[in-house]
């Protein structure tokens, strides 16, 4: 089922225009616009130092919001456009799309790795590597799983997990159209090093085959 989703306030905004968005920036706000669905486009500010940060942090584009604005009922968006000051690169406009519960968007779900303690890799000094902690799914909007599961039970050193290897959920799909690696368990280092150390010795210890010539 879907995770937490998180909120995203708004002021509505009052007038239209270069000039309101002018004065919006003054005011220390971005000014943004919320449309599809079934209402009318609803012209909108955000706080400019909440907006920054949630840019800085990632992924603006590719979260699902709960927008809260004042006077209206709270509905599900997603990014499809941040426009940004060609000179100091911070953003001056954002476009919000709503979305109904059976939108199709792209997300990135976070993985989590279980039964640590059953992996015999891991017992014999195994580090496990997260080649993807997250994965990009197309989801429903509203069917969003809070999170992947991989069950580590019975992998040995040397094991991979792939995406498919996931059960995801009904009409949910990787944006990546391959059988990639979400985590391996790969040898301890001190391992890894000894083995190194034996092909070397091992490459050393060949003699080359001499060629005999007829006198």
């Amino acid at each position: 089922m879907a995770g937490e989703i998180p909120d995203l306030e708004a002021l509505e905004r009052t007038g239209t225009g270069k000039g309101a968005a002018r004065q919006a920036r003054r005011d220390g706000m971005v000014p943004g616009i919320v449309f599809g669905g079934d209402n009318d486009p609803l012209p909108i500010n955000l706080p400019f130092n909440v907006l920054l940060a949630r840019l800085k942090k990632g992924r603006f584009k590719s979260t699902l919001f709960n927008l809260k604005v004042d006077g209206h009922e709270d509905v599900r968006v997603i990014c499809r456009d941040v426009q940004r000051d060609v000179v100091k690169d911070l953003p001056t406009h954002v476009d919000l799309m709503r979305l109904r519960r059976t939108s199709k968007i792209n997300l990135f779900i976070p993985v989590e790795f279980i039964n640590h303690e059953a992996a015999p890799g891991l017992k014999k000094g195994g580090v496990m590597n997260a080649v993807r902690p997250e994965v990009e799914l197309v989801v429903t909007a509203g069917d969003i799983p809070e999170k992947l599961t991989v069950d580590l039970t019975g992998l040995e050193i040397g094991d991979t997990v792939t995406i498919s290897a996931i059960t995801l959920p009904e009409g949910t799909k990787p944006t990546i159209d391959r059988d990639f690696v979400i985590a391996n368990i790969s040898a301890p280092s001190g391992l890894r090093a000894a083995e190194d150390a034996e092909a070397e010795e091992a490459d050393a210890d060949e003699v080359p085959a001499t060629e005999q010539s007829d006198d």
